[in-house]
């Protein structure tokens, strides 16, 4: 069994697959604070309870954003689980992919391994938005290679800088406004439309702008557009621009590149 571990900004997911089933998946808020063994006592006891022996696991991966973070989860696989992981980002990891960037090294692990899962279902050109933290648009070529994309501040991220620097203006739920209609009539409901909407428009404009930046023949299928992220169904229902979700994106991410490196290392031997 694997043991996948992605590292955000907002939480750490830690799941369990044999082969292609996931047996077990389990969040906790990031804190750069925890340490390993903290982890540990918490995922040994939810492994125990979904009936999964860490015994049996055959290997990890981790893809992190956040470096504090990063030595906690190492110390907690080498101690805890007495295995060496991969860490995604470090030069013995092979991505199958070109990161055709000024600066390679600074792209984010979550924002690669969406990259990989996308393109090995889907095949490009593609165009992946995460709804995370931030919301990010990453751009797959026909090639398979990563080309670069935009990063823009997640919608709950928005939602609370505008409830802290507006002293009149309450804190409201990120939701599809009730009506259809733009204009709001309340400050509630205006908020609501411009939080919903102003996100809907972000989608749309940016997608239409990475289409044309690609520059593919008008005779040739336009960059598919795949959605993740807790948020993903909530926009999806309001925009064409969207052609499919996919949850499970950045484990599935995991998963592939551990396998893509230790089939090659089995190869190599």
């Amino acid at each position: 069994m694997l043991l996948a571990i992605d590292a955000g900004n907002t939480n750490v997911v830690f799941a369990v697959y044999d082969g292609d089933v996931q047996r077990g998946a389990w969040r906790a808020a990031t804190d750069s604070r925890r340490t390993a063994d903290e982890y540990a006592v918490w995922l040994l006891q939810l492994m125990a309870k979904a009936g999964l022996d860490p015994a049996q696991l055959g290997g990890c991966i981790i893809g992190s954003v956040v470096p504090l973070a990063t030595f906690n989860l190492l110390k907690l696989v080498r101690d805890h689980l007495q295995l060496e992981p991969l860490l995604v980002g470090e030069a013995n990891v092979q991505l199958g992919l070109r990161v055709l960037l000024d600066r390679p090294e600074e792209v984010g692990a979550d924002r690669i391994l969406n990259a990989v899962a996308a393109n090995e279902r889907y095949g490009g050109p593609l165009i992946v938005i995460d709804f995370g933290t931030a919301t990010t648009f990453d751009v797959v070529d026909v090639n398979g290679d990563y080309r670069g994309g935009v990063i823009a501040p997640g919608i709950t991220l928005s939602v609370e800088a505008l409830h802290m620097a507006a002293a009149k203006l309450p804190k409201v739920d990120v939701v599809r406004p009730k009506s259809d209609k733009v204009v709001g009539t309340s400050t509630v409901t205006a908020m609501q439309s411009g939080i919903y909407w102003g996100y809907v428009g972000l989608i749309e404009g940016l997608v239409a702008r990475i289409r044309a930046e690609l520059a593919i023949p008008s005779s040739e299928q336009p960059a598919r557009v795949i959605a993740t992220g807790g948020l993903a169904n909530l926009f999806t229902q309001a925009t064409q621009s969207i052609d499919a979700i996919d949850e499970d994106l950045t484990l599935r991410g995991l998963v592939l590149l551990y396998r893509r490196n230790t089939q090659n290392a089995a190869v190599a031997a």
